[in-house]
């Protein structure tokens, strides 16, 4: 105890505002990174590479003032952190984006409607599970009642803004019955209980990827998993401190870990790699909390992805043929934030029948990446039409990836630039092969009744 007091007191000195000057130091400018960043790579421009950017950056900490040069350049940063993993020096490049845009925010001039929905979508509708469950019933009624489709065909859209028109190809589907249902409960392992884990089922993935939470318990539970969804948990804050809102984020961080028990777990698991890059960081986003930092840091010491969690424990090999070609997307906090990228792999050359494609440029961005796709929507589209070229290479069926949000990006691919591709988690192509499996095994036994009566 008395060696975090000493770490959070250490922390609370360099908690100002900005990038830190140790952070900013670890750099040494060879340019190892460009090849790596996404905006460079479409852009071409030294400014909009990870180099150019802490190069402003050290600027900014040595007394240039924040104009409106250096804001767009941080704002077309994906935040992907492609360049860590080539980086040789160790650069903390997420922490320093963060810090940067934590630094930028309370210069940032936004317009009166702009704030208002900025607001309402980080204040009021990601930490309200009521105010997303009415969104999500709204947006259900959208979808079902054929507006949607209406408004498609119509381009109704186009009608009201070029830019309302491009974003609408975003929109997520609304899965009923939401996954609300399920939080506060505990499903049985299926079969011998070899482990317990808690779930973590997020914000909106809870409205709009409801069927994907579901198979994750699925998965879990047919691996030997009881699996509780603590009550109290809420939004991650991932998207908020993406956006530089620390404070933020750091009050949603301690409402998890408050919500969460971790000795009584073997893993706290998730299926989303952009929100678990960020509770294997709560230990340093509290760490200049006194009461918080020892058991933010106990947290995150137990997430685990779900791709990283079924890799490392025997997998259940009951599993039925899917005779389809799969190709696999890199999510970018995933395999940079997190280092892991043989799992999901690993995972998917297990199940019987699929033919499994390498992707060319995998752990390159998608332009998912946070809210990037809806404020940064033209650079996203244009990362997004090289990705999907790449996708059509490799004859896939099936596009799999680890993170909702890039799930979202890979479905407007399809219907922008695919051939009718799915796009599924890893975990749900997995679901399937378990399906698959108890579906021959009810056709076996139908048989062999009929057989029986037969005779």
């Amino acid at each position: 105890m008395e060696e975090f007091k000493i770490l959070s007191e250490l922390a609370e000195e360099r908690d100002g505002k900005g990038p830190q000057r140790a952070d900013l130091d670890k750099c040494v400018h060879c340019g190892l990174c460009l090849n790596a960043c996404p905006t460079y790579r479409e852009l071409g421009l030294e400014m909009d590479s990870p180099r150019g950017r802490i190069y402003q950056m050290n600027q900014i900490a040595e007394g240039a003032p924040i104009n409106d040069s250096y804001i767009r350049h941080i704002d077309l940063c994906l935040g992907c952190r492609a360049c860590e993993t080539a980086c040789p020096s160790g650069v903390p490049y997420g922490r320093l984006i963060e810090a940067a845009r934590e630094e930028i925010l309370p210069r940032r001039k936004l317009s009166m409607k702009a704030a208002r929905y900025q607001r309402w979508f980080f204040d009021k509708l990601l930490p309200s599970r009521p105010a997303l469950q009415v969104a999500g019933a709204v947006l259900y009624f959208y979808q079902k009642s054929g507006l949607q489709k209406l408004a498609r065909l119509t381009g109704a859209f186009k009608l009201l803004g070029s830019n309302l028109a491009k974003l609408e190809v975003l929109t997520p589907r609304a899965e009923i019955p939401f996954f609300y249902s399920k939080i506060g409960k505990t499903f049985p392992a299926l079969g011998e209980k070899r482990f317990r884990v808690a779930f973590v089922a997020g914000c909106i993935a809870n409205v709009t990827f409801a069927r994907l939470n579901e198979a994750t318990v699925r998965v879990l539970q047919r691996n030997g998993c009881e699996v509780v969804i603590p009550p109290a948990q809420g939004c991650c804050g991932a998207l908020h401190l993406h956006t530089g809102m620390a404070e933020h984020a750091k009050a949603l961080a301690r409402n998890n870990v408050d919500a969460f028990v971790p000795e009584e777990f073997d893993a706290i698991v998730t299926n989303a790699a952009g929100c678990g890059s960020t509770l294997k960081e709560y230990g340093h986003l509290l760490a200049a909390d006194y009461d918080y930092a020892e058991p933010a840091q106990r947290f995150s010491e137990k997430v685990q992805d779900v791709t990283e969690f079924l890799a490392s424990v025997e997998l259940n090999d009951q599993m039925g043929s899917l005779e389809t070609i799969v190709t696999y997307q890199d999510s970018c906090h995933l395999a940079h934030g997190q280092r892991i990228k043989d799992a999901p792999r690993k995972i998917l050359q297990s199940i019987p029948g699929l033919d499994y494609r390498e992707l060319p440029q995998a752990d390159i961005c998608c332009g998912s990446a946070g809210i990037y796709n809806v404020v940064e929507n033209q650079m996203s589209m244009e990362i997004l039409r090289h990705k999907m070229e790449l996708v059509k290479g490799t004859e896939a069926e099936i596009i799999a990836t680890a993170n909702p949000g890039c799930m979202l990006q890979l479905e407007a691919g399809v219907r922008m630039f695919g051939k009718d591709q799915r796009v599924l988690h890893v975990v749900q192509v997995l679901d399937e092969a378990y399906q698959n499996y108890m579906m021959a095994l009810v056709r076996k036994k139908k048989l062999a009744n009929a057989t029986a009566r037969r005779r």
